[in-house]
C-alpha cells in the first residue's frame, strides 16, 4: 500500500499481508498488517521493520518517501519476525554502521536472530533521542508480550508507537480506527487481547498504571498490527485496562465435540437451560470454530462448560487440544463444570473436571454423564443442569 503520512513528517511505511490465515495457530481470516514507521527530521528514523517476505516493499514504501541511505537510525521495539524478519536487508540497504535502538533484552534476542555486527544501542526506561525538533522517549514492556517488547513516545506529537500492543490482526483499505466499525474493530482487538496478551494480563494492569502515573498525553496510538488509533486512543486504553481486571460478563460458553450427536444433544439441551435462566450462552462445536475464536468467546465468559463423549477411556482429542489451549492462557474468574455421553465407561466427565480444575475454573456441578442416546428425560437433566449453572452465573 502507498505509505499514508499519519501527521507532518510521520509516516506509515509498513505493509498488509492479505492472504495469510494463520498466525501460528491463530485464525487470521481477514489477514494482518506488520506496520512500520518513518519518522522525517533532521534525524530519519525508522520504527520497526516487517515480516522477511515483504522487506522489497517495505524498502519500495521509504523510496516513496526518501532514499532509504538517508535513514540515520533504526528502532526495534520487538523481536519476533514478523517485526524484525526484513531487519538485516533493511541495515544493508541503509548501512550496517547506522544506531539500530532497542531495549536491552532485544540487543540479546537481535544479536542471536542475525549473525550481522550491527550498531546496536540498548536503552531502558525514560531513555531518550533526539531527531532534531522530536524527541523519542522509550518504556521497556517486558513480556509485553516478549522479554525484548517495548514502546516508543514521540513526545512533541504525542504519539505511542506500541508495538504489539493495543494491536489487531486485521487486513483492509481502513488505516484509522475512525474509517472503520468501532464494533468491528473492537472485536479483533479482543480477539488479539484474549489469544496473545491475556496470559500477561496483570503485568498489563501494571503497564496501564505506570503510564498514567508519568501523566503522558497520548493523542495516537500506532500499533504494529492493524489500524491506528487516532479518533480514540483512550478507547483501547479504557478496554485494555478492563480486560486485563479478567471481570466476566453474566454469559456461558458449551464446548463439546461428538460422535453421534449424543453429547451435541446434551449440549443444546444446556443451553436452552441457560437461556432459560437469564444467561447469555451460546454452543461450540470444537472441529467447526477455530481455537483463537472460541478463546475469544472464553475470555470474558462467567461460565465454562465442556462436554466430551468417552473415546478409548478419554477425552475426544479435540477437547483436550482447546483445553490444553486455553490452560496456558490463564483465564481468571470462572466457574464451570463437564457433561458428555459414553457408551460404557464413561471417563470425559471426570477427565473434564480435573482439566477444568487445572485451568483456575471453579466446578459448580459434579458433572452430567448420560449412557448411549440422550432420551426424553435425559435431556430434560440437561435443561435443568443448563439452569442450574446459569443461576450461578448470576450469582
Amino acid at each position: 500500500m502507498k505509505p499514508i503520512e499519519i501527521t507532518k513528517g510521520v509516516f506509515d511505511v509498513g505493509v498488509t499481508d492479505w492472504n495469510i490465515r494463520d498466525f501460528h495457530g491463530y485464525s487470521t481470516d481477514l489477514g494482518t498488517t506488520y506496520n512500520a514507521f518513518l519518522i522525517v527530521d533532521e534525524k530519519i528514523a525508522l520504527l520497526d521493520t516487517v515480516k522477511k517476505d515483504f522487506a522489497d516493499q517495505l524498502l519500495e514504501n521509504i523510496t516513496q518517501i526518501v532514499d532509504p541511505q538517508k535513514i540515520d537510525v533504526v528502532i526495534s521495539n520487538h523481536t519476533e519476525m514478523d517485526h524484525s524478519g526484513s531487519l538485516a536487508r533493511v541495515m544493508h540497504r541503509i548501512g550496517q554502521d547506522k544506531a539500530l535502538y532497542c531495549s536491552k533484552m532485544g540487543h540479546k534476542n537481535l544479536a542471536r536472530h542475525f549473525p550481522q555486527q550491527f550498531n546496536y544501542h540498548p536503552v531502558e526506561t525514560g531513555d531518550e533521542l533526539s531527531l532534531g525538533d522530536r524527541t523519542l522517549t522509550f518504556m521497556e514492556t517486558r513480556m509485553l508480550h516478549w522479554p525484548d517488547s517495548m514502546f516508543t513516545y514521540l513526545k512533541e506529537d504525542k504519539i505511542l508507537f506500541s508495538s504489539d500492543g493495543f494491536g489487531q490482526h486485521y487486513a483492509g483499505p481502513e488505516k484509522f480506527d475512525d474509517q472503520i466499525d468501532g464494533d468491528t474493530i473492537m472485536y479483533h482487538a479482543k480477539k488479539y487481547f484474549a489469544n496473545i496478551l491475556l496470559l500477561y494480563a496483570p503485568l498489563i494492569q501494571k503497564l496501564i498504571e505506570r503510564v498514567a502515573a508519568l501523566g503522558l498525553e497520548i493523542k495516537m496510538i500506532c500499533p504494529d498490527h492493524g489500524v491506528i488509533w487516532r479518533q480514540d486512543p483512550g478507547k483501547i486504553i479504557d478496554a485494555y485496562a478492563r480486560w486485563s481486571r479478567q471481570v466476566p460478563a453474566p454469559k456461558a460458553v458449551v464446548l463439546y465435540d461428538t460422535m453421534w450427536h449424543s453429547t451435541e444433544m446434551l449440549a443444546e439441551a444446556i443451553v436452552s437451560g441457560l437461556l432459560d435462566a437469564g444467561v447469555a450462552a451460546k454452543p461450540y462445536h470444537v472441529r467447526k470454530w477455530h481455537r483463537s475464536e472460541i478463546m475469544t468467546a472464553v475470555f470474558d465468559a462467567r461460565a465454562l462448560i465442556v462436554g466430551s463423549p468417552t473415546l478409548n477411556n478419554g477425552l475426544f482429542p479435540t477437547l483436550a487440544d482447546i483445553l490444553t489451549y486455553i490452560k496456558g492462557l490463564k483465564p481468571q474468574n470462572k466457574i464451570g463444570a463437564a457433561f458428555g455421553s459414553y457408551g460404557w465407561s464413561g471417563e470425559a466427565v471426570k477427565l473434564i473436571n480435573e482439566e477444568l480444575k487445572a485451568i483456575n475454573v471453579e466446578i459448580v456441578d459434579p458433572g452430567l454423564r448420560v449412557q448411549y442416546v440422550p432420551d426424553k428425560e435425559a435431556l430434560k437433566a440437561g435443561f435443568d443442569f443448563g439452569r442450574r449453572i446459569g443461576k450461578a452465573v448470576l450469582g
